[in-house]
């Protein structure tokens, strides 16, 4: 799953959960039913997970592209620099 599919995914997780919420909290107050507003929103949760948690391949279409080891070597990370020891200088009266 590339950074793209990611977001994709959150952002229809937080629909669909929502969106569920809502029809479940519908159907339960006209219902009059607290039993029956769960059982929606559990098969809503399950729908949600089904859809978001695979790997599936719209979630796919901007792959990342990786350097090739030889690519790699032609640019070396740079290095880090020792931390410079902070002194205090004397304050001037």
């Amino acid at each position: 799953m590339d950074w793209q599919g990611q977001k994709l995914a959150e952002q229809l997780m937080q629909i669909l959960l929502l969106a569920f919420a809502a029809v479940s909290f519908g159907t339960g107050y006209v219902l009059g039913s607290f039993q029956m507003m769960m059982l929606i929103y559990a098969g809503g949760v399950v729908l949600t997970t089904l859809v978001t948690v695979p790997n599936w391949p719209f979630f796919n279409r901007h792959p990342l592209k990786w350097l090739d080891p030889s690519e790699a070597e032609k640019h070396p990370k740079p290095q880090q620099q020792q931390a410079v020891s902070s002194k205090k200088k004397p304050a001037k009266k």
